[in-house]
């Protein structure tokens, strides 16, 4: 919390002791300018006496102004009605002041009221309203006012940044919820599969899905996750779905990790999912993916390349495919902004996709941590 954050912070709890404290501190300022300008004439006694029933003068215009009139202007767009309301209260708070000065604050210095000064003549000197005390009135509200509005908007800034926050968490969740059902139906399916058979990898599948929902269910809240439980992760998606097709199927996956990051949970596993799902799912010959993992000091790349069967290497992606790429992107976006690059291509028969993360110097965990998996 910085400075600002808190005295806004102490503002909200003693709101009456910062408005004290702000008139006291403009109200001696106040008095050495009038002890400077008085000389000898006035002791500081008088000077602060004279100076605060003068200052309760300018208090009115200030609260006026910046708690009616500014607002009428600024917010709700009256202008007319901010107009009038701005002449009265200029008017009402210089006559006031005045009335002090002459009545108060003169016979206190002992000059003796002058004949002519009855309040109806103080009403109607509209000169010497002017040219005397509209400007001490103006100047005094003007830096009130502008400390009100500059507080006013840190506060609203706060307010939207901490919607926005809000709602891009609510964002994350919604897309985590897309992720994962369609995982879970996949992996259910094949662990179906494997027990009509009887097979002995039904009971190390399941064990495979408990890893991946614990890690889906109780690791996957926050924003980021350590990268190793990611690799983990995927390494048990690749393991239970390899179960699904014979040695037709080659799966090469190689992680380089010099420095242990955080990164976004359920990323990687929602691309290799979608490399076997448009890869090896379509492709009833040979398929291959290559799933290739580098992290150092700068950025994280995470790359997967899987074949396309013949008959859908002309096609553009499918509808399923664009919808999956676009929803990591904003979920991407949420979180990373501008620090990354996701860039999908098609060669030949292979559809490429890779993610390109620049590493900020608080996601870098562990100084060497290398790892190879193939």
């Amino acid at each position: 919390m910085n400075l600002f954050d808190r005295f806004l912070s102490f503002h909200k709890k003693h709101r009456w002791l910062t408005h004290i404290a702000y008139w006291f501190i403009y109200l001696l300022i106040a008095v050495s300018a009038s002890k400077y300008r008085d000389g000898d004439k006035g002791t500081y006694s008088f000077e602060f006496i004279s100076d605060a029933i003068y200052l309760s003068a300018e208090m009115i215009a200030a609260y006026s102004l910046a708690y009616f009139v500014v607002p009428q202007f600024i917010y709700r767009k009256r202008y007319v009605l901010s107009i009038v309301e701005f002449v009265i209260v200029c008017y009402v708070s210089c006559v006031v002041g005045r009335i002090f000065i002459v009545k108060i604050c003169e016979p206190l210095a002992g000059v003796k009221p002058k004949a002519f000064e009855t309040y109806r003549e103080i009403m109607t000197d509209i000169p010497k309203l002017l040219y005397v005390y509209l400007s001490d009135f103006l100047s005094s509200s003007a830096i009130f006012i502008f400390l009100k509005l500059l507080k006013d908007q840190f506060e609203t800034q706060k307010r939207a940044l901490a919607l926005e926050k809000e709602k891009a968490e609510t964002e994350l969740k919604l897309l985590k919820t897309q992720l994962n059902p369609h995982f879970l139906f996949n992996t259910l399916n094949n662990i179906y599969s494997l027990s009509f058979t009887s097979s002995p990898a039904t009971s190390q599948s399941i064990a495979r899905l408990a890893d991946i929902l614990d890690h889906i269910l109780y690791c996957c809240n926050g924003q980021y996750v350590p990268l190793k439980a990611e690799i983990a992760l995927v390494n048990n998606y690749i393991e239970l779905e390899k179960l699904r097709y014979d040695e037709r199927l080659t799966v090469n996956f190689k992680t380089e990790v010099e420095h242990e990051v955080d990164i976004a949970p359920l990323v990687l596993l929602s691309l290799v999912e979608n490399a076997f799902k448009h890869g090896a799912s379509d492709d009833a010959g040979a398929p291959v993916i290559n799933i290739g993992l580098i992290a150092d000091k700068e950025k994280f790349i995470f790359k997967v390349s899987n074949t396309v069967a013949v008959q859908n290497s002309g096609h553009n992606s499918t509808p399923t495919e664009r919808i999956g790429l676009n929803n990591l992107r904003r979920q991407l976006d949420l979180i990373y902004g501008d620090d990354y690059a996701l860039d999908v291509t098609k060669e030949d028969k292979y559809f490429m996709v890779q993610l390109t993360i620049h590493l900020k110097k608080d996601a870098i965990k562990h100084e060497k941590d290398q790892v190879l998996i193939g």
